[in-house]
Parts: structure tokens; C-alpha cells; sequence
């Protein structure tokens, strides 16, 4: 079973997201803020990370920069799932190592599980 990350400070969008994922059989682990989603992407090295970027304590950015310095959590792909849409945030998050970018007001949850099927074939 895969297991996905989701970095999220909304609580009713991650457990929503997270039941969707749940019953496409996946593993799903959920942090609130980015301190704990970088400790838990570390701990439990998941197969994929979903994360906004406005987050508390550290946010998106800082999160996506760590992982990609940290040997054990590098090679997972990212999803950055957020309501930043500036070209600039979504060339940051590209440059920092971001698999895709989906900004939430764009894409259903029936896309992003697409999205994250897709990336983990």
C-alpha cells in the first residue's frame, strides 16, 4: 500500500481529501503545520507529499526546500496543492524541486487523486 503525506492546515480539506484518498487505497498520514509534516516525511518516508504552502510554523516553500536537502525524503515527489496562484509562487515551487503545482480553486479532488495515480504508476 502507498502511502501520501498531506500537508494541510485546513482540517476539514484534509479530512476530506484524506477519506477520498483512503478509499482509492491508500496509506494517508496528515500534519497541520509544517514542523510536523517535515518530521513526519522524514519518520515515515511516504511515497508521495501533498502540500500547501501557507502553512504554519514553516511554511510551504521552507517544507518543499528541507525535503529536497534531506537524503532520506529528496527523491519523494511533491504535489503542491495551494490557493497560491502568482507565477512566481508556482516557478519557486517548480525551481525548489516541486513535482506539479495544482491550485485547489482549479482542480477537484477527482483530479488530484488522478494527478497522484499518475505520478505514482
Amino acid at each position: 500500500m502507498k502511502t501520501i503525506l498531506f500537508i494541510e492546515d485546513e482540517p476539514t480539506l484534509q479530512k476530506t481529501a484524506g477519506q477520498v484518498l483512503e478509499g482509492e487505497g491508500y496509506d494517508i498520514k496528515s500534519a497541520l503545520d509544517g514542523e510536523i509534516g517535515l518530521q513526519l516525511a522524514k519518520n515515515e518516508k511516504p511515497d508521495l507529499i501533498l502540500l500547501d504552502l501557507i502553512l504554519p510554523k514553516l511554511d510551504g516553500f521552507e517544507v518543499l526546500k528541507e525535503l529536497k536537502k534531506d537524503e532520506v525524503t529528496k527523491n519523494i515527489p511533491v504535489i503542491i496543492l495551494t490557493n497560491l496562484e502568482g507565477s512566481a509562487d508556482v516557478e519557486k515551487a517548480l525551481e525548489l524541486g516541486a513535482t506539479t503545482y495544482l491550485v485547489k480553486a482549479n482542480y477537484g479532488l477527482d483530479e488530484v487523486v488522478a494527478k497522484i495515480k499518475d505520478i505514482l504508476k
